[in-house]
């Protein structure tokens, strides 16, 4: 499936999109393992990971950079009114 990939130029209000190779058999696998145990979808995961992995092994410039991006992030919800989770809207 091919993903339309944003720029930080195309569109400064949406979080751009990463790509990373996984078989499709694991990404589905993962999806429903996320949705049953931890009750987040996975991108939702893929991110507190990414977190967690720059708060224990990053340095005071990763980390501040950490800070930025979540500023950034809280920035961006609060221009929308904040994103309700999808499966609350159902």
């Amino acid at each position: 499936m091919a993903t339309k990939i944003q720029t930080s130029a195309s569109d400064a209000t949406h979080t751009p999109v990463k790509k990373f190779r996984v078989p499709d058999l694991l990404w589905d696998a993962y999806e429903t393992v996320c949705k049953r145990e931890l009750g987040r979808d996975r991108s939702e995961d893929l991110v507190e990971h990414i977190r967690a992995v720059v708060r224990e092994h990053g340095t005071a410039a990763e980390l501040e950079l950490l800070d930025q991006a979540e500023a950034e992030l809280e920035a961006r919800r609060a221009r929308k009114g904040g994103r309700p989770r999808k499966d609350a809207a159902e």
